[in-house]
Order: C-alpha cells, then structure tokens, then sequence
C-alpha cells in the first residue's frame, strides 16, 4: 500500500477517468481507444528475472499512438535502479534525453536535499509551489521539447507536443504513495496537489 500508485491513481478516478493495466509489450491494439499511457521506473536484470525492456518495434506503437492525440507520461529512475538506455531511445524520440546525470542525493531524511521549487504560472502544476524529489535524473533536451521545471542549470521535468499528442518526462517515479499519502516526508511538501495539478493536465485533453 505504501510503495505503489494507489493514491495517484485514485486522484485520476476522482477526475473520472478509468485505470487499465497494459501488462504486454504496446501495439497498436492494445493502445486503442487509451487516452493516457504511463510508464514507470522500467526494471533491470538486477531487479527482474525477465524485465520487458523497450524495442524498436514498441517505440514506433507508442509514437504512432502519441500523434494520434495519445499523452504520454514517462517516469524513470535514477540509473541505478532503472533501465536508461533501452528506455532512453523512447524519450528521446520525443526530443527528450534522461542525461545519465542524478541529482537530489537525499542523505536519509535531511528533506531539503530533495526540494525542487515551482515557479509561479507553471504551465502544468498551477496549485504548487514546493515538492521533494530525490535521486532523480536530469533531461535534456532537443526539438520541440520544452522545459517544465528547471533548477540549477539541469531540467527536471519537460514536455513535447508530437503530432496531436503530449509527452511529459521526469527522470524519478516521485508521485507514487510513500511521497504523496503524508506519512513520511514533511508536510511543507506539496506532492499530492502535484498530483493532482500533473493528473488534470494529462486528462485535460
């Protein structure tokens, strides 16, 4: 209960939408009739005895799926606990590239190591100011892609339009519920409103 996505998931059926699990590999069936794809933190040999890794064949589904007016959700990892490189060759057909580089090496529970602030007017989270998200990699960025929140010089998370599709990248999987249900990190910490704010962009379509 505690590790997974059930409160984000739960704040996307409180906007009405309805949750499928796509358990195989993505084609151009089993995306049909889906408005929202998400991926996250694709596993390693190390984590997975058979891990799906992504192919050619599944990223040509998936960007055909996007410019049809598909919104895809990418969440890595930081390197090591993610699969970058097979991953990589998806978000950077998309003009957004996981750099290999982390950052927000939070030391136990110093919090502040973690915090990534939010500019007034952010064009996605409209209702937060502060959220914590640690070991995260950093993007960058190539084409129409375009920055959501930068901080230091590194992207933290960014966006693309592609055909009449959207596609959102973070190098963390930072809304699921250890982040997100308030038992753990500090109040001050805004990542259910984060949730909500990124749930209502991908469903604003």
């Amino acid at each position: 209960f505690h590790s997974g996505f059930l409160w984000w998931g739960d704040v996307f059926k409180n906007y009405g939408a309805k949750l499928t699990a796509i358990k195989d590999k993505p084609t151009a069936i089993n995306l049909k009739g889906q408005n929202v794809y998400i991926i996250v933190d694709p596993d390693t040999k190390k984590e997975t005895t058979a891990p799906n890794f992504m192919d050619k064949t599944s990223i040509e589904n998936i960007k055909n799926w996007v410019n049809a007016g598909g919104t895809l959700v990418l969440m890595a990892n930081d390197t090591a606990n993610c699969e970058i490189p097979k991953f990589n060759e998806l978000s950077k057909s998309f003009g957004i590239a996981f750099t290999g580089k982390s950052r927000n090496m939070v030391q136990g529970t110093q919090w502040h190591q973690g915090l990534v602030d939010i500019k007034a007017g952010n064009q996605i989270f409209k209702n937060t100011q502060k959220v914590y998200v640690k070991e995260l990699v950093t993007l960058q960025l190539s084409g129409k892609a375009y920055p959501i929140i930068e901080e230091g010089g590194d992207v933290i998370m960014a966006a693309t339009i592609f055909g009449k599709g959207r596609v959102f990248v973070i190098g963390d999987p930072w809304l699921y519920n250890e982040y997100v249900d308030g038992r753990r990190i500090p109040k001050e910490y805004q990542n259910y409103q984060a949730a909500k704010d990124l749930a209502k962009w991908v469903l604003s379509k």
